[in-house]
């Protein structure tokens, strides 16, 4: 560099060269923090339920303070927005004591972004791995890769394939950067990718990677998220303290359940800093308003509740039968209705139904018509009357493998007229034998059935284990039947008391 001229292009770029290589922080490690107890109360103190991912991170801490030395494992956050993994980087990053990196991914096209380009072109620069490393100025920081399914592919590249490098434990120890021209020493560093859809993560990259699933909340949990978190929050954005207004749980619960149908907790804190407004309003311009936030107050400033939650329905009727869906925003109840009309025996569906659950109806009804005398139904109806089936709220789309037994008893109690069982709901898929098979969403389910005051749930057996891993204090109030066969589900779904008006076939 002595030797070159200072007008020349190049001496530019070798003066950004070796600032840089000086700036890197080479061997650089910040002490970690192995108080694990420390580490606990941080992650409770900023966030709510999660247990799942605390355990895996303090795991994770455990045995770094056992060994002093370990290849860091990368861990992706997966689950709909809004659940907090973003934030949860910055805690893991306090907890440990390290310092705290975020690059977005999102929409990023251009490889050399992840590696750098090379010093041959014009304005050539380091990848953004390495600029993070430099302005960490550690080489062990807490590295979040935010959105790393959102990663896009053009004609420049493909940077998620770059990323394979970055984010295999066996490799990063000697990460090439194009612009540095020499191996860097990633092993040290925690990555944490988080992503919304792991469908559009590259198969080989998500292979390299532990996925942890952050999981949605219940209503109870976001109450909670809201009163500790969410609330001083805003007070604080406002310049208000809690002696400016009260919302107490009663009036938080129905802000959740009224207004806010989503996963995460953003919708909800975007409804609270309503609340708070209305308050330093009223204070601005000396204003009476109740400090103690009641239901009326909650409709007046927020409006009619623009989300209404199913609620159980009788059973008066026969072929009305409760399911349990899984949504991308929690669990919800559904109802599955058939009735019968003079006809020839054709089988209708409808209610924007998936072709799963279109699947699962031709089923349920051939099953029926092959099993007819274990039923005690004469043959000869299937040819006389036409079926139809309706799942309620047509223009919402509905699709998944849970209404498989829903689907079968309301067909069964249809054809015999017999009555549903009172406040039972019910989810899992059937096979052509009659197996009943298990489903996903048990948690999200179990909730909704809940909170549709529903005292009895049927389940697959198999499930009995998604059953063991939720809170004892959210089952309470609910009885479970676990089945095998088909048969089961009808012995305990239905009642041997005919409905009013029953039709003779």
């Amino acid at each position: 560099m002595q030797r070159m001229n200072p007008q020349v292009a190049e001496y530019s770029i070798q003066r950004n060269y070796l600032d840089l290589i000086i700036d890197l922080p080479w061997n650089e490690y910040s002490k970690d923090k192995f108080d694990l107890k420390r580490a606990e109360r941080i992650l409770d103190r900023d966030h709510y339920g999660l247990e799942d991912v605390k355990r895996r991170i303090i795991e994770y801490l455990a045995v770094l303070k056992l060994r002093n030395d370990m290849k860091s494992p990368i861990l992706c956050l997966y689950g709909p927005p809004g659940v907090g993994k973003t934030s949860l980087g910055k805690s893991v990053a306090e907890a440990l004591g390290r310092e705290y990196v975020r690059i977005s991914l999102g929409g990023l096209r251009d490889e050399a972004e992840i590696r750098g380009h090379r010093k041959t072109y014009i304005g050539a620069m380091p990848g953004r791995i390495v600029q993070s490393l430099k302005k960490a100025g550690t080489s062990n920081p807490v590295f979040i890769l935010d959105e790393i399914d959102k990663l896009a592919s053009s004609h420049q590249g493909d940077p998620s394939s770059a990323m394979l490098e970055v984010l295999d434990p066996e490799q990063n120890k000697e990460f090439y950067d194009n612009f540095l021209e020499m191996g860097y020493d990633l092993s040290k560093v925690m990555f944490i990718a988080t992503a919304n859809n792991l469908g559009t993560i590259q198969p080989a990259l998500r292979d390299r990677m532990e996925i942890i699933n952050v999981s949605g909340y219940t209503i109870e949990e976001k109450v909670e998220i809201a009163k500790k978190h969410l609330l001083p929050k805003q007070l604080k954005e406002h310049g208000l303290n809690t002696s400016h207004i009260k919302i107490g749980k009663p009036q938080l619960e129905k802000i959740v359940e009224g207004y806010t149908r989503e996963s995460g907790v953003r919708s909800l804190e975007k409804q609270i800093a309503k609340m708070v407004r209305y308050a330093a309003k009223s204070i601005a311009i000396e204003e009476d308003y109740n400090v103690k936030i009641s239901n009326e107050d909650v409709v007046k400033i927020l409006g009619s509740p623009k989300m209404q939650r199913d609620k159980y329905e009788n059973n008066q009727v026969a072929g009305v039968v409760t399911g349990l869906a899984w949504t991308s925003v929690g669990g919800d109840i559904l109802f599955i209705e058939s009735i019968l009309s003079k006809g020839k025996g054709n089988l209708s569906i409808t209610g924007n139904l998936g072709k799963v659950m279109k699947e699962s109806a031709t089923i349920a009804m051939e099953y029926i018509k092959s099993n007819a005398d274990r039923f005690g139904l004469d043959v000869s109806i299937f040819e006389k009357y036409n079926v139809h089936i309706h799942v309620p709220e047509g223009a919402t789309p509905k699709d998944g493998p849970s209404a498989g037994i829903t689907m079968l008893t309301s067909l069964v109690s249809l054809f015999t007229q017999r009555r549903v069982k009172k406040s039972l709901a019910m989810t899992g898929e059937i096979t052509l034998r009659g197996k009943v098979l298990p489903v996903g969403g048990i948690k999200e389910k179990i909730l909704a059935a809940k909170r549709a005051r529903i005292k009895e749930i049927i389940l697959c057996a198999d499930n009995g284990r998604d059953i063991n891993e939720i809170k004892e204090s959210y089952l309470k109030g609910l009885t479970f039947h676990y089945v095998k066969d088909m048969h089961e589900v009808i012995d305990i779904a239905l009642t041997d008391v005919k409905v009013k008006n029953a039709k003779k076939l």
